[in-house]
């Protein structure tokens, strides 16, 4: 019996039953199901009944909690040998790439109305398509007041640069043994990631107060407005979860659980924060200037 808690003669990880996955899975079920009875109602619950939707956030953010406790748990143990190390890596960039397609679908669409809005005008009339058709005849679409890309568009991209600069120098700030760099260049990235967030926070206000995508005069043309906020919306969505994940390695680097030799999250961290920005890049050039 004393063989079987042996240490294990292999680099690889067998992770210890958890809990979270079926956690978490129930707890985002509860979460979206909260979401349709907020918008619409379900279950004899009226729309904008907000309880559900909420407890299924909190047992999601709880489950992220938890979860991600455990694996720096489990990489304090020694468990994340240089094997263990090389499958995680794999796994963040696969993770990466899967949100590259996920963007890649809200460009297509929004590439589609941008350059071949025109051939919509020479589909048969159905319905109401005619106006629509009629909207869609000049791009923008007829009602649609943009934005001016110089002005919050412009601030927030030299925000989201100077903020992978930052990180970039906390990151080799501590390769090379300074921790006070690191802190200090990873506490700057966190705090420009609050600010880009209050900048589109700011950014939408102005549009929605301004009603520049859904006046009555772009009645025709609300896909527009649409694909712009699922678009934005998404990433700065991402941009949220971002400036979480680097807060969360700032406290790590405070309590020491960082070396110069240890670092895997800080790296993760560092891979998905380039990804926003480069993300926003696109964001920037294509949707506020060249088709703006």
């Amino acid at each position: 019996m004393a063989d079987a808690h042996a240490k294990p003669q292999h680099d690889y990880h067998l992770v210890d039953p958890s809990p979270w996955p079926l956690v978490g899975s129930m707890s985002a079920c509860i979460m979206f199901i909260g979401a349709v009875v907020w918008m619409k109602g379900l279950f004899g619950l009226e729309a904008g009944t907000k309880w559900l939707f909420f407890a299924g956030l909190a047992g999601v953010l709880f489950t992220m909690f938890s979860w991600w406790s455990d694996v720096v748990k489990e990489s304090r143990k020694g468990d994340h040998t240089p094997v263990v190390g090389i499958g995680l890596r794999y796994g963040m960039v696969l993770f990466i790439a899967s949100e590259v397609m996920f963007f890649v679908s809200f460009f297509w669409m929004f590439f589609d109305m941008a350059i071949f809005n025109e051939a919509r005008t020479i589909i048969p009339e159905v319905g109401n398509w005619a106006d629509t058709a009629a909207a869609w005849q000049t791009w923008p679409p007829k009602g649609v007041e943009l934005l001016d890309p110089w002005s919050l568009p412009l601030m927030n991209t030299v925000i989201l640069l100077l903020s992978g600069t930052t990180l970039t120098w906390a990151h080799h700030a501590l390769i090379s043994g300074d921790r006070k760099g690191a802190k200090l260049g990873l506490l700057i990235t966190v705090l420009l990631g609050v600010l880009f967030t209050a900048v589109q926070a700011y950014e939408y206000y102005h549009i929605l107060h301004g009603h520049l995508f859904f006046s009555e005069e772009a009645a025709q043309a609300k896909l527009y407005g649409s694909i712009f906020f699922m678009t934005t919306g998404f990433h700065g969505f991402h941009v949220l979860i971002g400036t979480i994940f680097l807060a969360v390695c700032l406290l790590r680097l405070y309590a020491g659980q960082m070396t110069p030799q240890k670092h895997f999250g800080l790296e993760a961290a560092a891979w998905y924060w380039h990804f926003v920005d480069v993300v926003w890049l696109f964001l920037f050039v294509f949707m506020y200037v060249v088709f703006g």
